[in-house]
């Protein structure tokens, strides 16, 4: 892999993050067909794989190799508060969408993200059962295989398309009242974020805690035109010391201030 040194965010990095994700794909499509274990965390965590280690082990080593300056965050490493003195921080989810990739689906993804002063700087999701990567760099604008992506132009939220879980869009949720859209879904946030980059649906509503793997699908959303905030109306930010967000919405830029005010929150972007 690569290993110039790259102060921009996008160049090297990206190029780096993109190589990376790419044979995380591989790796993930290889083992369904050679079989893995399957086993719960514990404590309400979800399921986790013998893919999805071995991935975050060759994650790890890679990208580490080539940056050793830079910090470390992942779903599937022991946390090391180290990352919060780093200039830069490589945030990763192995696989996002565990459950869907142990059932045999292809709503499931490799998420790499490249933090900076709290702001995703480059970004890439794998989508290997699709075939599909999408990638950003800050201020560079996001692609889907390599072709430039533009979130929803939508202003009217009734009837809007959002990829939301059940959960998601409970009454109790939604101080205002839930939203009145069109409820659709897919297993992996990761995926759901880039699909509204890619315009294909106008919101993606996730108000409860979210972990911070899914940094790099945010910056994609954002830079494809989306507006992306959590649950209390700010731009998210990444690399905290308790690294879970309050909620995390993408949407058309029109619908984001309806949302909020259902939320009780305002607009703090």
């Amino acid at each position: 892999m690569p290993a110039a040194e790259d102060l921009s965010g996008g160049g090297a990095d990206l190029a780096l993050m993109i190589e990376a994700a790419r044979a995380a794909g591989e790796i993930a499509v290889a083992r369904r067909v050679a079989g893995f274990e399957t086993w719960e965390k514990g404590g309400g965590q979800g399921p986790v794989t013998e893919v999805d280690l071995e991935i975050d082990r060759m994650l790890r080593e890679e990208l580490t190799a080539a940056r050793p300056d830079y910090g470390w965050l992942s779903e599937e490493t022991e946390d090391d508060v180290a990352r919060l003195e780093a200039h830069r921080v490589w945030i990763v989810d192995p696989i996002d969408g565990t459950r869907a990739y142990a059932a045999g689906e292809d709503a499931f993804g490799v998420s790499v993200a490249l933090a900076e002063a709290g702001e995703v700087i480059a970004a890439a999701v794998m989508l290997p059962a699709r075939g599909e990567l999408f990638e950003a760099s800050r201020g560079g604008g996001a692609r889907k295989d390599g072709a430039a992506i533009s979130a929803s132009a939508r202003t009217d939220e009734d009837g809007a398309a959002a990829l939301a879980s059940k959960f998601g869009l409970k009454a109790d949720r939604w101080p205002g009242g839930p939203p009145p859209v069109t409820r659709h879904f897919r297993a992996s946030l990761a995926w759901r974020l880039c699909l509204v980059g890619e315009g294909r649906f106008d919101a993606s509503l996730s108000v409860g805690g979210v972990w911070e793997w899914d940094a790099a699908p945010a910056l994609i959303a954002e830079e494809a035109g989306a507006a992306v905030r959590d649950a209390e109306g700010a731009r998210p930010v990444f690399n905290r010391r308790e690294p879970r967000l309050h909620g995390l919405i993408a949407s058309a830029p029109a619908l984001m201030p309806g949302f909020l005010r259902r939320l009780g929150a305002e607009d703090r972007g």
